[in-house]
């Protein structure tokens, strides 16, 4: 069985997050989006929450499972008998930090694949920043996330009448 996680910080799910989610799910018998938690990183969304906007995006994929984590992205694989670790590529500025990554997993965990998949040219330009960004400015961002993350970023974000 072919299992690899899907790491990210998904703060909140973007379209573009869903598409390497569900490319990856095809390509693994089982995939596990995986909430990073990192502490130097200030996140608008808690784990908690990050992994109920997924689920609520993920339930028609029957081979994916959502679950976070504040620790070592290879050390995870190994508890949960991952071979692989997929990300996403929007950039080439992408690729230095995530070449890096996926070195440094390697020799932790000699185990593991990291596979990179490029990201759909309508969602290239995609990230959680930005569109917190746009929604903070009263901007429309509905054609970059889903309904649930659109609705959570405006209660987050926007004065409530």
């Amino acid at each position: 069985m072919k299992k690899a996680i899907c790491p990210g910080s998904f703060d909140p799910v973007t379209n573009g997050h869903l598409d390497i989610i569900r490319r990856a799910a095809a390509m693994f018998d089982e995939l596990i989006v995986l909430v990073s938690c990192n502490a130097a990183k200030r996140c608008l969304f808690t784990p908690a929450e990050r992994i109920e906007l997924i689920q609520g995006c993920v339930g028609d994929l029957p081979n994916v499972r959502v679950d976070s984590t504040d620790g070592l992205i290879a050390q995870y694989a190994a508890d949960h008998s991952a071979t692989g670790i997929v990300k996403g590529l929007r950039a080439l500025s992408d690729f230095d930090y995530e070449f890096q990554q996926a070195l440094t997993n390697k020799v932790l965990n000699p185990e593991i694949e990291t596979v990179f998949l490029a990201a759909s040219s309508d969602s290239m330009f995609l990230s959680s920043s930005m569109c917190k960004q746009v929604v903070a400015l009263g901007g429309d961002c509905s054609r970059f996330v889903p309904p649930n993350a659109l609705a959570a970023l405006k209660a987050k974000l926007l004065p409530q009448p």
